[in-house]
């Protein structure tokens, strides 16, 4: 072959691996006959049309117009569904000392099953937050819920199938954690399919589950037609203070289950745009697939094996499917890629292709441009932010693909020029294996730390070394598609998960892909000149994003502020969390001051404001021993009651007969819907 043509071919194999890593997690083409047999996001979108139409907070005339719709078109399909009609109680962490409930009502139907071994619940919440309409959160799951009770009119399944609309999921959980807690069809448990948005556009990915998650992975990967997750994923969100309708369900301890969203489109995430006309019916079209698919698959289940004790499973998507292996393999291979990288470090010394003071100094190297690539995009944003303070309230800008194509550029310039500064005095083969060192490395750190991480290193890492074993451009450019196959998506979907405001995430693991690719980096002429193009192409993608994210009308800047009204003392105040309060907040705040109240800890800018004509709470507190038994009686109607107490723990009711009792220091609270709440801590 000819000399010019090998590394052209070489790659054209990775960006070949990186082109298909990305184009197989898209969401697909929406399904526009509404008459279709199939999943049908234009028949789904009319129901987001119908859902969507004003804010409908937990407790307002517009809920209970939606909660109506979801029951009519149920009804209207032939279930008989039923409201559960409670409060639902969060406790908060244990020893947090605050609690909160709210009135709900819930809309439960359940497909009886022909021959049950069990029950698969199917779950979405009806209400939105009070700043939005909420076509995404969670109009698309509720129409996702609905689209599945039409597939199951036609395809009745083995097993009972229980469509949960919670409510009062943004306040507080409390739809879902009423279910949990009091209603019959959840008292056996069961597999549940958690339906979610935070965003309007992009790919659904299952991003969490609950412990011991093999067999419900093999479940997903083997119905879902559109498997996009990675194990990592669930690793990074266990230990977020994040929470979805999902939680109760996983905290119960008696259901295995899947929670997955669209989360790309971030800016008009419990907004006000938050709209139909913003959502991309594709990633609707996803939901219903998927959903409709582990519905199909899990109705028709032996579902004792799917809720069986399992360990968690390592996996990640390539090309269309989702690789797995189980949680056993995965310190076995991650000591494995330390091993062949140590194996590729004794092959380049027998082969004279470098010396052990350089690999000291290429391994040394590496962790440059982890670091600078790391810093660079953080000090990126900050830049940003700086020029624009709007940015500060933003996970991403309205447009963000340009800023994110910026990113990668400006990665690849820190690689690229890493490389052409230390080839020369170090080599490519120092460099290489010294990259190598640290994914593998990093490998064995995960498989300890974060088990369902360490594929994303140790994958690399061991490709790389048997090419290194190996020889040749052949396996160099296979070993670099590992890479990309492996690294792109998980890049790809930490962009809009955690949004460019946390820039150095997503460019942190584009450099490690960048440590893989160092074989290859030597075939690149002329090497100085890439670097530049590299910066240039970051620069110009960085001003047009800067320029087409200017705020407007249809792309407002972010502004919060809230109204506190203390009724006792008859005093009130504004708030607001912006960073930087905008021009429009800063009319009403001017000072900042730090709060200690329930819902409210932490540092906010401050305003004075006149108080509301309106009667405070009825708070009546009875002491038995160490336990504190507390009667809320609101003067007026309320949707949302939240506790705080100084240093007791608060727990959730264990019944709602109107009573607080306490035994060995533990509480149990109960009410009934319309009578006063009583709390009890201990």
């Amino acid at each position: 072959m000819p000399r010019p043509l090998a590394p052209l071919l070489a790659w054209l194999l990775v960006l070949a691996a990186g082109v298909v890593a990305v184009v197989t997690i898209l969401p697909p083409a929406p399904e526009q006959d509404p008459r279709a047999a199939g999943p049908s996001a234009a028949r789904a979108f009319a129901d987001v049309e119908r859902i969507a139409v004003t804010p409908h907070v937990t407790g307002s005339p517009a809920n209970d117009a939606v909660r109506e719709y979801v029951l009519t078109s149920l009804r209207d399909m032939g279930f008989a569904p039923r409201v559960q009609d409670t409060i639902g109680v969060n406790a908060g962490s244990p020893g947090a000392g605050t609690a909160a409930a709210a009135r709900v009502g819930n809309v439960i139907t359940t497909v009886p099953g022909t021959a049950p071994t069990g029950r698969v619940f199917v779950v979405a919440h009806h209400d939105s937050v009070q700043s939005g309409p909420g076509a995404n959160d969670d109009g698309a799951g509720t129409a996702t819920l609905l689209e599945a009770a039409r597939w199951l009119r036609t395809h009745p399944p083995r097993n009972d199938v229980v469509l949960v609309s919670t409510d009062a999921e943004e306040a507080c959980l409390c739809g879902a954690e009423a279910f949990v807690a009091e209603a019959p069809e959840a008292a056996d448990g069961g597999v549940v399919l958690n339906v979610e948005a935070r965003g309007t556009s992009g790919p659904v990915t299952m991003f969490e589950t609950t412990p011991g998650n093999g067999a419900v992975v093999r479940e997903f990967a083997a119905a879902a037609p559109h498997p996009v997750a990675t194990s990592f994923a669930v690793e990074v969100y266990r230990i977020l203070p994040n929470d979805t309708d999902f939680s109760p369900f996983r905290d119960a301890g008696r259901f295995t289950g899947l929670n997955s969203a669209y989360i790309d489109g971030s800016a008009a995430y419990h907004g006000p745009l938050d709209v139909p006309a913003r959502m991309d019916l594709g990633s609707l079209q996803m939901h219903l697939d998927n959903t409709t698919a582990l519905v199909s698959r899990l109705g028709a289940a032996d579902l004792a094996g799917v809720r069986a004790p399992s360990a968690d499973a390592t996996y990640f998507p390539v090309a269309g499917l989702l690789v797995r292996y189980p949680d056993g393999l995965v310190l076995p291979l991650a000591v494995l890629a330390v091993l062949v990288v140590g194996a590729a470090a004794v092959t380049a010394l027998r082969r004279g292709a470098t010396t052990g003071r350089r690999l000291l100094a290429g391994t040394a190297a590496a962790l440059v441009p982890l670091v600078a690539a790391a810093a660079l995009a953080q000090l990126a944003w900050l830049g940003l932010t700086a020029l624009r303070p709007g940015y500060a309230g933003l996970r991403d800008p309205w447009e963000p693909q340009w800023d994110r194509a910026a990113l990668a550029c400006l990665v690849a310039a820190v690689a690229l020029a890493w490389f052409a500064l230390l080839r020369r005095r170090v080599g490519t083969t120092a460099l290489a294996i010294g990259g190598l060192v640290w994914l593998a490395v990093l490998g064995v750190v995960l498989a300890v730390a974060a088990p369902g991480g360490s594929y994303l290193t140790a994958l690399p890492a061991l490709a790389g070394g048997v090419a290194g074993i190996v020889g040749g451009r052949l396996a160099t450019a296979a070993a670099g598609a590992v890479a990309a196959l492996v690294l792109v998506p998980t890049a790809v979907l930490f962009l809009p998960a955690l949004g460019l405001s946390v820039a150095a995430v997503p460019a942190f693991v584009m450099a490690l892909l960048g440590l893989a690719l160092v074989p290859l980096l030597d075939l690149l002429p002329p090497r100085r000149l890439v670097p530049a193009v590299a910066l240039s192409a970051a620069l110009v993608l960085g001003v047009a994003g800067f320029a087409r994210n200017a705020f407007d009308a249809a792309r407002p800047a972010p502004s919060q502020l809230m109204y506190l009204l203390d009724a006792d003392a008859h005093t009130a105040r504004w708030l607001s969390a912006e960073p930087p309060p905008g021009p429009w907040t800063a009319g009403y705040v001017d000072g900042r001051e730090e709060l200690d109240l329930a819902g409210f800890d932490g540092t906010y800018t401050t305003g004075p404001a006149a108080p509301a004509d309106l009667p405070p709470t009825t708070v009546a507190a009875v002491r038995e021993g160490r336990t504190v038994t507390a009667r809320l009686t609101p003067q007026r109607p309320v949707r949302f009651v939240a506790l705080r107490t100084q240093g007791a723990i608060v727990t959730r009711p264990t019944s709602r007969a109107g009573r607080c009792r306490s035994a060995t220091g533990a509480s149990t609270c109960s009410s009934t819907p319309r009578r006063p709440r009583a709390w009890s801590s201990g």
